[in-house]
């Protein structure tokens, strides 16, 4: 949808604090920076922001930031995106704001939509606008934030969570998935999948944060599951039983399920039926296909099957989901209804 003559592009305002990391800071001026609409109109302005008067801001590099921007940049934002930072202080260590950071928050409008990449989580908990809500954040700093904000519902197996008007994300490039979210959420899968290739990166990663922690190394002679992935997604359209799967690799399937979920994060009924929500999603936000004919191609058989599977993944019935993403694509409103239907389970597998 080509933006009116009044079109204001959505405001981010990203909130620079010392000790952040560079690669969290440049996240949203590179996933938001780059969303454009069909005219190639930009459809969010990126500005950054430090919790005091403009000036230097410390990394955990070997350079500083500087940054153009003080507290005030706040009251303008539609969206505020808090990186993560090494130097959070009693941010961190007893879940208390700084009276500098205290003040910081106080600029903000009511309605603006909060976005932590990270241990940026830390200072949504510590302002008490996470009790009561799910969140997330890096798998490795998640039992202590549990235990500092026991308010807060921590799930430390996603990439991300979208509660509505505050989302939380798993550690550094769990920040680009939450973004390129957000992205899709307001303006449709066209917009965020132009993004995700702009910056080379998939629109969607599958499994959540399971598939990233320590574990010990398999035998080098062991196989994984990529062919069998590839596979059956040639062929969403069809039956898949588990030992087709496994057949594909030569492995028992007991020994095929936990390799599987050793690579992946999820189990592999898990995998498949999030493989064939998302094309159902892809169907109904690009086709003009009947329900029923969505629902078979993307393997749930009937309607009433895809229908549950989508209520259940994502909060929504097909038609409702299609009327979001097809006909509410490029409102720039970023919080319509639609958007929050599919809410924390679109961040889930």
């Amino acid at each position: 949808m080509a933006p009116s003559g009044t079109f204001r592009p959505h405001r981010v305002v990203v909130l620079a604090l010392d000790g952040l990391l560079p690669f969290e800071l440049g996240i949203p001026q590179r996933i938001f920076g780059k969303a454009r609409d069909s005219a190639g109109t930009s459809l969010y302005e990126v500005v950054t922001c430090s919790a005091r008067p403009p000036g230097p801001v410390t990394t955990d590099a070997d350079f500083e930031v500087l940054v153009a921007h003080g507290p005030e940049a706040l009251a303008t934002a539609d969206t505020v995106v808090i990186p993560a930072s090494y130097e959070l202080g009693p941010v961190e260590q007893e879940g208390v704001l700084t009276p500098e950071l205290a003040a910081a928050l106080a600029h903000l409008r009511p309605g603006t939509r909060l976005v932590s990449i990270c241990t940026g989580g830390y200072v949504l908990g510590a302002a008490g606008l996470l009790d009561g809500r799910p969140a997330t954040t890096h798998w490795m700093h998640a039992e202590h934030f549990q235990r500092l904000f026991p308010k807060i519902r921590v799930d430390a197996d996603v990439l991300f969570i979208d509660d509505g008007d505050v989302l939380t994300s798993a550690g550094v490039a769990a920040g680009i998935d939450l973004c390129l979210h957000i992205v899709r959420r307001d303006h449709g899968a066209a917009v965020a999948n132009d993004v995700a290739r702009r910056t080379v990166v998939p629109p969607h990663r599958d499994g959540g944060q399971a598939q990233f922690v320590r574990r010990p190394v398999p035998e080098a002679q062991s196989a994984g599951t990529t062919t069998a992935r590839a596979w059956a997604l040639s062929r969403l359209h069809e039956p898949i039983q588990l030992r087709d799967m496994a057949e594909q690799e030569s492995m028992s399937v007991r020994t095929f399920t936990r390799r599987f979920r050793e690579e992946v994060g999820v189990s592999p009924g898990q995998w498949l039926t999030r493989q064939r929500v998302e094309h159902a999603r892809h169907l109904l936000e690009s086709s003009g296909l009947s329900i029923d004919q969505v629902a078979r191609d993307a393997g749930f058989g009937t309607a009433q099957s895809m229908r549950q599977h989508l209520q259940a993944v994502l909060g929504v019935t097909p038609t409702a989901y299609r009327r979001t993403f097809r006909s509410g694509a490029g409102s720039g409103s970023g919080d319509g209804d639609g958007g929050a239907e599919s809410a924390a389970a679109a961040a889930r597998v």
